[in-house]
């Protein structure tokens, strides 16, 4: 029999996973849209409107091959007391990184947390460091190929601009760039609604009784509505950051990165999805930072901010460890409450 503690918890934690939606959109909203914001096609605002349809499609058609991830790929099982100590942690990191204007990973905010419970909870060997162990070298691997694949089509363009004259791309590199926005948040929207919702497939089909083909789907379609307002309310603080302060991009560059930044995300989430039946959560910000810098690279090294860099870079490392600490002696305080 489930207690009205127990209910109470999970309304809370209910709240708490809509309120990481919100900051999810705040936060990562600047991945697919800096690029045309930052190289002039797009105003923040048209951006944004761009991003909250495609977003949602993403959610939808495809959200389910990563939520299945982290609801029930690195941990045994996850309990309404756990769900709602992880969500509960990422969300406040997540809302104090956004205020302050820094693109940090919100994929390492909820994995971090999810390993920090999983510690409390199971004992760090009962956790599925195979999945683990996988979803960290995406999070090494998918900047580094988003900023080689951003050399690559840069390079391309150059050649194209060459080879062809630039009157003809000049005009459709517009169109291109705002294309690589609706990709790139289309891809988003796959990867990173987990994030929001992923804690709940479990909790879901266990009380609700609810297939769990059918709870992804609702919980995707909540988590794109704050997603959403998040993006439209708090997104341009750190959209500013990303378009503007790692490197000055221009048309070429906005779609290099861009498409570069799309491919990298749709692809880790797709192809481990078909091949072990789970979705990679990488860090779409690593990707969209890794695709910038690659690009700036490309054009001139002596562009890229590398100051800033280091310094994203840090709050990166800071993030996991924050997330993994506070969630471990917040659930053992609950515990001593609620036990499970």
């Amino acid at each position: 029999m489930i207690t009205p503690i127990t209910w109470l918890l999970l309304a809370i934690s209910f709240v708490f996973s809509i309120i990481m939606a919100i900051n999810l959109g705040a936060n990562d909203a600047a991945n697919p849209t800096s690029v045309a914001v930052g190289s002039g096609v797009l105003t923040i605002r048209k951006a944004l409107i761009v991003f909250s349809i495609f977003v949602v499609l993403g959610a939808l058609i495809q959200g389910h091959a990563v939520m299945k991830t982290i609801g029930k790929g690195v941990v045994p099982e996850i309990e309404i007391a756990g769900a709602f100590t992880a969500v509960v942690v990422a969300a406040l990191w997540i809302f104090f990184s956004s205020w302050k204007g820094w693109p940090i990973s919100t994929t390492h905010s909820i994995i971090g947390a999810i390993t920090g419970y999983g510690i409390a909870r199971y004992g760090i060997w009962n956790i599925n460091l195979s999945v683990l162990s996988k979803i960290v070298i995406s999070w090494l691997t998918s900047p580094l190929a988003a900023a080689l694949l951003s050399i690559i089509l840069y390079k391309i363009l150059i050649w194209a601009y060459k080879r062809y004259g630039s009157e003809k791309l000049e005009r459709a590199l517009p169109y291109l760039v705002i294309f690589s926005v609706a990709f790139s948040a289309y891809s988003f929207g796959m990867n990173d609604v987990a994030n929001a919702t992923g804690v709940y497939v479990t909790v879901a089909t266990k009380l609700g009784h609810i297939p769990d083909e059918i709870a992804m789907l609702i919980l995707g379609a909540v988590a794109s509505i704050g997603i959403i307002v998040g993006g439209l309310t708090v997104g341009p603080r750190v959209i500013n950051t990303v378009a503007y302060r790692i490197t000055r991009l221009d048309l070429a560059m906005g779609f290099a990165s861009g498409l570069s930044n799309a491919c990298v995300v749709y692809l880790f989430s797709v192809i481990p999805y078909y091949l072990f039946g789970y979705g990679m959560p990488i860090s779409t910000t690593y990707a969209a930072v890794g695709a910038i810098i690659g690009a700036g690279i490309a054009k001139e090294r002596k562009s890229v901010e590398y100051k800033m860099v280091g310094k994203l870079f840090l709050m990166w490392i800071l993030t996991l460890v924050v997330t993994i600490i506070a969630t471990t002696l917040f659930f053992s305080i609950i515990s001593l409450i609620i036990p499970p």
